[in-house]
């Protein structure tokens, strides 16, 4: 069955364009999106309708709480589920979302990582109760790759750490005797076109419809049940929210806060969608539909 991918940068329309296309072609929609994936985030994530998805099949939406671990391979193997369920059903899928990352991976592919022993992760977490000294043995062991890598990246540093203990192989070698190969081929690509001030007014519009939909109560449900350690907690949205919690800020420059940079967040989008996709398909959103329809029906 055909597969096309959406992107563009927040707040440019990609969901409802998705909605719309699937409606007419049948098509289901996986969700590109790190926060939607979690459950209880529906305001901060501006994530589909309950109603939506009772009219759409959606995958990559209320996966996880907020509390669980999320990384590129978890969506690589949303996307092998639902590719596998639209088959089964005969119908298109519709890759739609601005975290654009993990789109750029089911391109290009992503390494095989080692199976770990219990006796590996053990090893791993008690050196990880010292970030630094786990870095610098890192450094050691393999330097070229690890200047690539923050000092203060746990998430990295745990994961070449892991590869190091378990294969005895410094993380570069292992990734060289282990290189990607594409899970997505042939699947075209269509990006948003929208003007920056049209994006900031549609940014504003939606900022403000967010809060008066309750994301203070919202944020404030996800903090007593979660805290603020989780990392979608650090997100958009959120953090501006607990500042005005703590009341550092007034309700006002909380919203403007969310504005500003959610319009920054849309510029480093743009920006890499440009970068990293050497083909696709740019037009405006009123002048998408039909070419979508059209792929997805041919």
């Amino acid at each position: 069955m055909k597969t096309i991918a959406l992107i563009g940068p927040t707040a440019s329309g990609k969901s409802d364009l998705a909605l719309r296309a699937a409606a007419v072609t049948g098509a289901r929609i996986l969700s590109l999106d790190s926060l939607s994936i979690y459950k209880g985030i529906d305001i901060a994530s501006a994530k589909p309708t309950l109603e939506e998805r009772r009219e759409i099949i959606h995958y990559g939406i209320d996966v996880l709480t907020p509390d669980r671990p999320f990384d590129v391979t978890t969506f690589v193997d949303l996307y092998r589920q639902a590719l596998r369920d639209c088959e089964a059903a005969g119908v298109p899928l519709i890759i739609v979302g601005g975290t654009s990352f993990y789109l750029k991976v089911l391109f290009d592919g992503i390494s095989e990582t080692p199976a770990t022993d219990d006796t590996t992760r053990e090893k791993v977490a008690a050196l990880l109760q010292e970030q630094a000294k786990a870095y610098a043995l890192l450094q050691r062991v393999d330097p070229e790759y690890m200047a690539g890598i923050d000092a203060n990246d746990r998430y990295r540093t745990e994961k070449m750490l892991t590869i190091y203990l378990q294969t005895g192989t410094p993380p570069s070698a292992w990734f060289a005797a282990h290189p990607p190969e594409p899970i997505l081929t042939d699947a075209p690509l269509f990006a948003i076109d929208v003007p920056r001030d049209l994006l900031r007014e549609r940014i504003t519009l939606r900022t403000h419809k967010m809060i008066a939909s309750g994301l203070i109560d919202e944020v404030a449900r996800l903090e007593r049940q979660y805290g603020r350690a989780p990392n979608p907690m650090k997100a958009i949205g959120i953090i501006e929210v607990l500042e005005y919690l703590d009341g550092k800020v007034s309700t006002e420059e909380m919203t403007q806060q969310i504005i500003t940079h959610t319009a920054q967040l849309a510029k480093r989008q743009q920006t890499f969608n440009r970068n990293q996709f050497a083909r696709q398909t740019l037009l405006p959103y009123e002048a998408l539909l039909e070419p979508i329809i059209s792929a997805l029906s041919d």
